[in-house]
């Protein structure tokens, strides 16, 4: 195939899994159809959880090629029907995978025109199927994923990793938010948290694992779910202070010769 001066932003790494390698291929900015980041993936985490009568979570925004931090501002979240956001971390590209037999799902459901629509505990339950199908396949889709949402006064919170595993609770994490996050929301949340101490409670977690992974970046996006609909923040750039004095000199009171 002959191979004309393209940008360099044209092109992405193609992985296969087939065959383990990575290969070079050339990619038409125009088809809006195909995986747009294969081989990018997201590092960090996602939170979730419930408060009062509605969802609120939060997502970082870097996608990484390796230890490449590559791109700053990518969006891991999506509307999925009229009453659920879904939000991954982990490979971009599946991510894209699994938003597209959602469209399909949703499509499909809106043809019947019955005044019925797909609700989170349905979506979840999709959701858990096609990861544990992929699974079983040894061609898993690698994503942790979280769905949320408000049906008929309802609120549903779950999560499915890569290998199928599901379950529901009042909040959820991913990625290093399961090991560093997740105690701070079992000791802080409480049912009738108002969004903005829920969206104070968010950012408080979200900077605590900012200031653990030297791959994370500190812009992030808010999401609140509600009987009307789901509302997605514009990104901005969480506050951090770096003149701890651990962070000044790190190797203080330290043992060994490193």
């Amino acid at each position: 195939m002959e191979v004309k001066q393209i940008p360099l932003r044209h092109f992405v790494w193609l992985r296969d899994y087939h065959r383990g390698k990575w290969s070079w291929e050339l990619f038409k900015a125009h088809c809006t159809s195909q995986s747009h980041a294969f081989g990018f993936h997201s590092r960090s985490s996602s939170l979730f959880f419930s408060c009062f009568v509605l969802e609120v979570c939060c997502f970082k925004r870097p996608g990484s090629y390796g230890s490449t931090l590559r791109y700053k501002s990518v969006e891991r979240m999506k509307p999925i029907g009229k009453h659920s956001l879904l939000g991954a971390s982990g490979e971009i590209s599946d991510f894209q995978e699994i938003l597209r037999y959602l469209d399909e799902l949703i499509l499909y459901d809106n043809m019947w025109d019955d005044g019925n629509s797909l609700g989170p505990k349905e979506v979840h339950n999709y959701l858990t199927r096609v990861m544990y199908n992929r699974r079983n396949k040894f061609n898993p889709l690698w994503n942790s994923l979280v769905l949320g949402g408000v049906k008929n006064g309802q609120k549903y919170l779950g999560t499915v990793s890569m290998i199928g595993v599901n379950f529901e609770d009042n909040h959820v994490a991913t990625g290093f938010g399961n090991h560093l996050a997740r105690p701070i929301l079992r000791q802080e949340w409480h049912e009738n948290l108002s969004f903005e101490d829920g969206v104070r409670l968010l950012e408080k977690c979200m900077r605590v694992l900012l200031y653990r992974d030297r791959s994370a970046v500190n812009k992030l996006q808010i999401a609140k779910i509600t009987e009307d609909g789901v509302t997605i923040s514009q990104p901005y750039s969480l506050k951090t202070y770096w003149e701890f004095s651990a962070f000044e000199n790190p190797a203080q009171g330290a043992i060994g010769s490193w």
